[in-house]
This record gives C-alpha cells, sequence and structure tokens, in this order.
C-alpha cells in the first residue's frame, strides 16, 4: 500500500475508534426520525459558555450519521463548550444491491461511501437535507434554552466537516440567497462565526475533482439541474455573508483536496470578504475531527478565538 494511502488508512481507522459518546439529552426540531439534535452539556465549568453546532459529514449519504462525531463532541466539551448535534436527512440510501453501512458502527465523515459493485450511494435529499439544516437552526435558541441552560446564544458558533462544513458555511449565508427561496433569512443570523473543516465548499473545484464520487452533482439532482441549484447551495456563489469564517484544511487530505478549501477563499475574496484559512501541513481528512490528533486541538483554538 503507498504511504499516502496508509497514512490515509490509519488517520481514519484513528478518527473513527473512539467509542460513541452518548448525549446527555436528545431533542426533535421536526417529524421525521432524523430531525433530531444531541445536547451535549460543558464539562467542568459552571458558568455560561459558547455553543457550538456540529454538523457531520459523509457526502450527504445517508449511511454516515451524527454517530461517528459525537466523540468530536465531547471533545468540544472538554474544552468548556456546550454542543449541539444536529442530524438532518441525507441521501435516499444505496443503490440496489448495496449493503448499508451505519454511522454508529464507525462509517467515515467524508469517503465515498463505496456500495455494490463500486456504486456510489446517492449523495443528498433535494430538498430536504436543505429544508432540515434551515428548521434546525432556527429551532435552535427555544431548544438550547431548553436542553443546554448554561449555552449562551450570543456566542454561538456552527462547525462542520466535509459535506457539513459545506451546510455550516451555508447555513451562515441564508440571509444572502436568491429572493423567493424559502429558506432566505431577512436578517443575517446571530452567530459569532463558522469553522468550516475541510468543507465542500466551492462546488465547482468540487465538481471538476471528482470530490466524494460525484456528490455535489448528487446533491443538486443530476446535471440537469445543477447550474439553476446550486445558485442556491453553493456556499462559494453565496457572498458575501458578513459572518466571521474560518477554514481549517488538512494539506495532505486527499479527501476533500485543500483545492477546494482555497477555491473557496478566493472567491470570497473577490466578494470583498476575509476569510481565514488555516492549513495544516501533513495532515489529512479525519484529524479534524479525532480527539486523539493535535489538529483536532487546533479545531478547538479556533473555535475558542471566534466564540470567546
Amino acid at each position: 500500500m503507498p504511504d499516502r494511502a496508509a497514512r490515509d488508512a490509519a488517520e481514519e481507522a484513528s478518527a473513527l475508534s473512539h467509542p460513541p459518546v452518548a448525549p446527555d439529552s436528545t431533542a426533535s426540531y421536526g417529524e421525521h426520525p432524523d430531525q433530531v439534535v444531541d445536547f451535549y452539556a460543558p464539562r467542568d465549568r459552571d458558568d455560561r459558555v459558547p455553543l457550538v453546532v456540529v454538523l457531520h459529514g459523509g457526502a450527504w449519504r445517508a449511511r454516515y450519521d451524527r454517530a461517528h462525531v459525537s466523540p468530536f463532541a465531547g471533545f468540544l466539551t472538554r474544552h468548556g463548550f456546550a454542543v449541539a448535534s444536529v442530524e438532518y436527512r441525507r441521501g435516499p440510501g444505496d443503490p440496489p444491491g448495496a449493503s448499508a453501512v451505519s454511522g454508529a458502527s464507525g462509517a467515515s465523515g467524508g469517503g465515498t461511501g463505496t456500495g455494490a459493485e463500486g456504486a456510489d450511494p446517492v449523495a443528498g435529499r433535494w430538498p430536504e437535507t436543505f429544508d432540515d439544516v434551515a428548521a434546525a437552526l432556527d429551532a435552535l435558541p427555544a431548544l438550547a434554552a431548553a436542553h443546554l441552560p448554561r449555552a449562551d446564544p450570543r456566542r454561538t458558533v456552527v462547525t462542520g466537516h466535509s459535506a457539513g462544513g459545506h451546510l455550516a458555511l451555508w447555513a451562515a449565508a441564508r440571509h444572502v440567497l436568491p429572493a423567493g427561496s424559502p429558506w432566505r433569512r431577512a436578517e443575517p443570523p446571530e452567530l459569532r462565526g463558522v469553522v468550516a473543516l475541510a468543507p465542500i465548499a466551492h462546488f465547482g473545484s468540487a465538481v471538476e475533482l471528482d470530490v466524494c464520487g460525484g456528490a455535489v452533482t448528487q446533491l443538486l439532482g443530476g446535471e440537469a439541474l445543477s447550474k439553476e441549484r446550486a445558485a442556491s447551495a453553493d456556499p462559494a456563489l453565496l457572498l458575501p455573508t458578513g459572518i466571521a469564517t474560518t477554514v481549517v484544511q488538512g494539506r495532505a487530505d486527499t479527501v476533500v483536496p485543500a483545492a477546494v478549501a482555497e477555491a473557496y477563499v478566493e472567491a470570497a475574496a473577490r466578494a470583498g470578504e476575509m476569510v481565514g484559512l488555516t492549513v495544516l501541513d501533513d495532515v489529512g481528512h479525519f484529524p479534524l475531527i479525532d480527539p486523539a490528533a493535535d489538529a483536532c486541538a487546533v479545531v478547538a483554538e479556533e473555535i475558542a478565538q471566534l466564540a470567546w
């Protein structure tokens, strides 16, 4: 096995080796089983603390759920944050003949999810994936007040990994969605900022690089609909937001290459918005959410810089 492939496999195995961390409570924001939020209270803190909203990755595919980021959520609570981990509807599942893999049993946050005979599960549901993220963020202030009484809603940071990084950036940009969009907000969200981790943040670049086996095109419903729908879904087209944003990226990432993050940051600059970019040498895709990795501590610090 080539050195790069061996390193990627080792990083993924480490990130997914941690036992799931049970939330302190779970609440629904809708009637579908996937319309839920897990809440994790801060550890060893009695004062009001920032709220971190976590959106998991997994190429928007059904087999990847929030369970694989529960150790990351627990890690953040040990760094003094209250955490809300959002589930949302994802792709409708594996193609015929493929065997599903539960995220709770160790599904990865950014792999291609190859099913039977090399076929990929379909990525995302249009419009349900976006419906759910919008609904969850709108419901969070009331839900967090009930389930995380020590969370300070004035210090909310949204973070997400891979496809979840895309959704985090999108959630912070709803006030600049095209007129008539059902997800558009009249005002900017009340956020301290966004920390996007190896995000699928620039659809053009991601399609060119075939990130996660054509996941972007699948999310948008196929090539015929991609251009029209990208106007309401591609963070690189929803700029400027006026929301403080930091992107954390592994330079050695082969799942969502650094070129995708760099293309987003360049698009933001052209729109007159400065987006912070922290590139970590010799780091791949998964250490950003691996509590055992030094990169995860960098992520916590980036969140703290915005939250506090």
